[in-house]
């Protein structure tokens, strides 16, 4: 087992990968800007170096900077949280080649899955469903419209280095593909420095399901069953739960075999994410895979009962997996509150907390990194916390869900608790009934109703 871990990230994954160290006996180190001075993390990992100005080019995008922090303190072992560089094949290799065991799968396999014209070739091979589209990158945009043509409108046009929804542009008919086409590729161009796009049919109202893997270095694959996160604004999650209300036994297995095929495909090592869209006639297609932590991952760990973190590290160190799956045994909610105005177009709310009061009580968890007084910095992402509630059913983890939201107390700050209380009064949420396009047409005034 590892000694010594350096966290390669900020805030609440940083804080909650420190916990989980220590109570493997595991010495931490973390590693901030100095715009993160005064957060939890730093305070709570044995040791702290502080790498830089708060640019996240500047701090936890460096690799140099974060190896060097590895230098000097004699970490053996890397984590890299989620976000940065946790899905960076070159920071993967430097930890490789530095005697540095990177916590995550290898740069061959973060490749593999990054780039999703390799990925979705590799799932075809595999016998992994995939939705109809491009057979690889698209050249030009009369190359595009061919293809769309065949597949028929609408279509949806994708950065093949993308992610968090950048370089991505629905096209519902023929007039519109020509400025939607080179909308998508300037987007990515500029966030990823490389404007290759494809094509797929674009899935009308589709549900956004992920199942949970874990592969370790001796071919075992398992799945811890799945989450449902198709509550989303502009393709960021916003809510996730398990078991999804849309799943059936039959699918929850045939989607469980798809997703342990994806890990195999690649010889996949560490703890992952298969990502599907799922139809109203509930066909399912290859989407993408994360090839780390995600965020929504304690609503896996709390209907299962398993410390996802502990089996990352575990797994990094040489141990072989049960090879069990794992299904549901309870109803889990999470729910993501960030510093931003929901009522005005999720505006960005940095600033001071004043006064932080997080709910308590029988399945109620809080994981956070803020506190009152702590600021908050405008410089990285906004989500200051996640709630999360378990339950024996969904409707008393909806109930459970809205006592929690009321008990939450930020001031100083907007945050997306009222947006959240609003979102659990929501008939078709209760009913189950919801899909990525959910809050298209959604009314945010609403949301005022609910405000203090």
């Amino acid at each position: 087992m590892f000694k010594k871990v350096l966290i390669a990230n900020r805030g609440e994954i940083a804080l909650r990968v420190i916990r989980t160290c220590k109570e493997m006996g595991i010495a931490t180190v973390a590693v901030y800007s100095t715009a993160d001075a005064d957060s939890l993390h730093v305070r709570f990992a044995d040791e702290a170096v502080c790498i830089g100005p708060p640019s996240s080019a500047q701090s936890y995008l460096d690799i140099s900077k974060i190896m060097a922090a590895v230098e000097i303190t004699n970490a053996d072992a890397v984590h890299p949280g989620y976000g940065f560089l946790s899905e960076n094949a070159d920071f993967a290799d430097v930890c490789t080649s530095y005697g540095v065991k990177f916590i995550g799968p290898t740069a061959e396999m973060i490749q593999k899955m990054g780039d999703k014209i390799t990925a979705k070739e590799t799932m075809i091979a595999a016998g992994v469903p995939v939705v109809p589209g491009s057979d690889g990158l698209v050249e030009s945009v009369e190359d595009g419209l061919k293809i769309a043509r065949e597949i028929k409108f609408p279509i949806i046009i994708k950065a093949t280095a993308g992610g968090g929804g950048k370089g991505m542009r629905i096209v519902w008919k023929e007039e519109e593909f020509e400025n939607q086409w080179n909308m998508a590729r300037s987007e990515a161009k500029a966030s990823f420095g490389n404007d290759v796009v494809y094509i797929e049919k674009f899935v009308e109202e589709p549900r956004h399901i992920e199942f949970q893997v874990v592969g370790d270095q001796y071919g075992n694959v398992a799945h811890m069953s799945e989450r449902d996160c198709s509550l989303q604004r502009r393709h960021q999650k916003l809510l996730e739960e398990s078991p999804s209300p849309f799943m059936t036994d039959e699918l929850r297995e045939k989607m469980g075999e798809a997703a342990c095929a994806a890990a195999k495909a690649i010889n996949y090592e560490g703890v992952g994410t298969v990502e599907f869209l799922v139809d109203k006639h509930r066909d399912f297609y290859f989407m993408e895979m994360n090839t780390r932590i995600q965020v929504e991952h304690p609503v896996t760990e709390e209907v299962i009962d398993h410390d996802l973190i502990k089996e990352q590290i575990k797994v990094a160190a040489g141990v072989k997996i049960s090879g069990k799956n794992y299904y549901p045994q309870l109803h889990a909610i999470e729910v993501r509150i960030n510093a931003e105005d929901a009522r005005h177009g999720f505006r960005p709310s940095p600033g001071k907390i004043h006064s932080f009061h997080s709910p308590k009580g029988h399945g109620v968890r809080v994981d956070t990194h803020v506190y009152a007084g702590y600021s908050v910095p405008p410089y990285y992402d906004s989500m200051i916390a996640k709630l999360i509630c378990k339950a024996q059913t969904r409707t008393e983890c909806i109930t459970k869900m809205k006592r929690a939201l009321d008990e939450f107390i930020v001031e100083g700050i907007h945050t997306t608790v009222p947006f959240h209380k609003c979102i659990m009064n929501q008939e078709d949420f209760v009913n189950g009934h919801v899909h990525t396009g959910f809050l298209n047409d959604f009314d945010f005034e609403q949301v005022k109703e609910y405000e203090d």
